[in-house]
């Protein structure tokens, strides 16, 4: 067990010990693509939705050095055919990338510091293997995986907080995107890794009109696929716990719900509801989300008709969108449909897939918006004594 490799799933079942909802036939649909051509998946979801719980839920699952199944046994993947299978079987290497941001958030070779901090703790692991100066990360996994015939599972959550906290002109995307091109495009890759998970809000950028890293598949808020239901909560859900926790079905609905992803109609925000089941009370929770303090500067874009739209919403209205000019790139903002592409990724607007239309979800959202749109100085008098109504 060590710091980035073969992490354990001591983290997993301290989310077992609180209030858990199964979500864990997320297992299946990755097992799924284990050892294919579709071995490498990208999850995208604005913060509280999930993710991070979910990387942690993989790595208890996959991770060889511990063993996970009385975990598992009161979870739906128990009975899954795939189930065990796969069940700790793999070498796991888990990076959180917002952490590394923290670590190395003002050293432009950072790519170079997560290679050699994850390498020295794999060579702890792997003490046999020799290690050759300036060679690439994919290459050491390579000869270790020629020596052992052991496969790597990679799990690395918020994968875009490089690209989300270090400047435009910064070259550290580029060569951390050329990183992740090295390892995952390689040809070998398909012997080291039976499969590789990506989380983060943004979807993976794009150059020209592809994705940078095309051989993945992508699970975004625009385009969840089979992952729809498995992030944030669903109604039913949700119903369950205000039964048991003896709240209102109607309030946790008019402050939390509101997202349609994918063939889901109604999606809470997770965070939010535990917050107000652990508080007995339905507030705003939102702000304490970290990942929303820079909306205002995108709302204060001036591209035409951005403004009337966002007031359009705000009345509870719906505004058309074009989801697929953006590059997925916060640097690259080039129109209104941008920002609201933008918006949607970071949940303060939700998309509907089939009008093509996008709007604000719920009250906590719109309580939010209203603030940045304050923080602007924008007359929304009209507006706002209608929201003090509803």
């Amino acid at each position: 067990m060590g710091t980035y490799i073969n992490i354990g799933n001591i983290p997993f079942q301290s989310a077992l010990n609180g209030e858990y909802i199964d979500k864990s036939e997320l297992i299946s649909v990755i097992n799924a693509t284990l050892n294919t051509e579709r071995r490498f998946s990208c999850v995208t979801r604005s913060r509280r939705f999930g993710k991070s719980l979910a990387a942690k839920m993989l790595c208890a699952y996959y991770d060889k050095s511990c063993d996970s199944r009385q975990m598992f046994s009161n979870l739906k993947i128990y009975t899954d055919p795939s189930f065990s299978h796969h069940l700790n079987k793999y070498v796991v290497i888990y990076l959180d990338m917002s952490k590394m941001v923290s670590i190395f958030k003002d050293c432009e070779d950072i790519v170079e510091r997560i290679q050699d901090t994850v390498t020295k703790d794999i060579i702890d692991n792997y003490p046999d293997i020799e290690t050759r100066q300036g060679e690439p990360f994919q290459d050491y996994l390579l000869r270790i995986n020629e020596k052992t015939g052991e496969q790597f599972v990679m799990i690395i959550d918020e994968w875009d907080a490089i690209c989300r906290e270090f400047k435009p002109e910064s070259k550290s995307m580029d060569n951390y995107i050329s990183w992740f091109r090295g390892m995952f495009k390689d040809v070998n890759a398909a012997r080291v890794f039976a499969g590789v998970y990506l989380t983060g809000i943004l979807p993976i950028k794009k150059y020209k009109t592809e994705s940078a890293l095309n051989n993945f598949t992508e699970y975004s808020m625009i385009v969840p696929g089979r992952l729809s239901g498995l992030f944030g909560f669903t109604e039913d859900e949700v119903t369950t716990l205000c039964t048991k926790y003896n709240m209102s079905i109607d309030e946790m609905k008019k402050w939390y719900d509101g997202y349609k992803i994918g063939k889901q109609q109604s999606i809470f925000n997770p965070n939010s509801v535990i917050q107000a089941i652990y508080n007995d009370e339905c507030a705003s929770y939102w702000a304490t989300t970290g990942a929303y303090e820079n909306v205002a500067q995108y709302i204060q874009m001036n591209f035409e008709g951005l403004k009337d739209d966002i007031i359009k919403m705000l009345a509870g209205g719906k505004c058309k969108v074009n989801t697929t000019s953006f590059s997925n790139d916060l640097s690259i903002i080039n129109c209104k449909d941008d920002v609201l592409t933008v918006l949607i990724h970071l949940g303060y607007l939700s998309y509907d897939g089939n009008s093509q239309e996008c709007y604000i979800p719920n009250k906590e959202v719109s309580g939010e918006m209203v603030n940045a749109v304050n923080a602007n100085g924008w007359d929304i008098s009209s507006v706002t004594k209608t929201l003090h109504l509803q």
